[in-house]
């Protein structure tokens, strides 16, 4: 039977240097997730790991299927989550290239599928999304790595794929938030509902559609996303890894 100690949402850069690597395919009640999932070792344990876009970027935002990739962690026995994402920032202060432990999203997404309980009344607390226990861990392998951090930080998550206007950039900063990213909904409520700890590492990409008042900040582009998060994804890496090891 197929198990993981720790989930890991990211793609084959993750596990390229781990040990016993095999794919499986997993269905679920709610269909098979974005692709299949490697099981890899390192030291006594299991870490599995699975690109939510898929591997071949086959699923833009909103429509991958957040309940499938969950359940399917859930099935394998995981008991904790890491989710590193690349996110844009709304504050002057959180450059790209930092790393920001998120402890709040807000939800500006909808028509996603993203609850298990469509056939029964339930209700769950999620004042708190992220576990505080995982954030701590990441928090320290940042510093341990020394990745220039911000220890806590709002998402706000938006529907996708379009990037935000200038306008949205503006309120979504008015309002004191600190990230904007489009993957955080459903999936972090959704590993609440099954009870599994979650940790988001946002590394930030760019400064969403510009800052105010600085028209030498751009706004963001497809391929500078992609650009940067290439550039630190050895950061990534290492952070997770750090992590991996701090968790019990």
């Amino acid at each position: 039977m197929n198990h993981a100690d720790i989930g890991v949402f990211g793609g084959s850069g993750f596990y390229s240097f781990m040990d016993n690597v095999k794919e499986i395919e997993l269905d679920t009640p709610y269909g098979k997730p974005s692709d299949k999932i490697a099981i890899a070792d390192l030291g006594s344990k299991k870490i599995a790991f699975l690109p939510r876009h898929s591997k071949h970027h086959a699923f833009p935002p909103h429509m991958i299927p957040y309940r499938a990739n969950l359940y399917a962690m859930k099935l394998l026995g995981v008991r904790s989550i890491i989710a590193p994402t690349a996110s844009g920032s709304l504050k002057r202060e959180i450059k790209p290239g930092n790393f920001v432990v998120c402890d709040q999203f807000i939800d500006r997404t909808w028509g996603r599928k993203d609850t298990y309980y469509d056939t029964e009344t339930k209700h769950i607390s999620l004042a708190n999304p992220y576990n505080e226990e995982l954030r701590q861990m990441a928090i320290e392998s940042c510093i341990d790595e020394g990745v220039e951090l911000h220890k806590k930080g709002t998402v706000v998550v938006i529907q996708g794929p379009r990037f935000s206007t200038k306008a949205e950039s503006r309120w979504f900063s008015s309002m004191g938030w600190d990230v904007v990213n489009m993957t955080q909904y459903p999936e972090c409520a959704l590993a609440n509902e099954l009870e599994i700890p979650y940790v988001n590492i946002s590394l930030i990409t760019d400064y969403d559609a510009g800052l105010e008042g600085d028209d030498k900040i751009v706004p963001v582009t497809e391929e500078e996303v992609f650009r940067v998060f290439s550039e630190n994804n050895d950061k990534v890496k290492k952070v997770i890894l750090k992590m991996i090891e701090k968790i019990k």
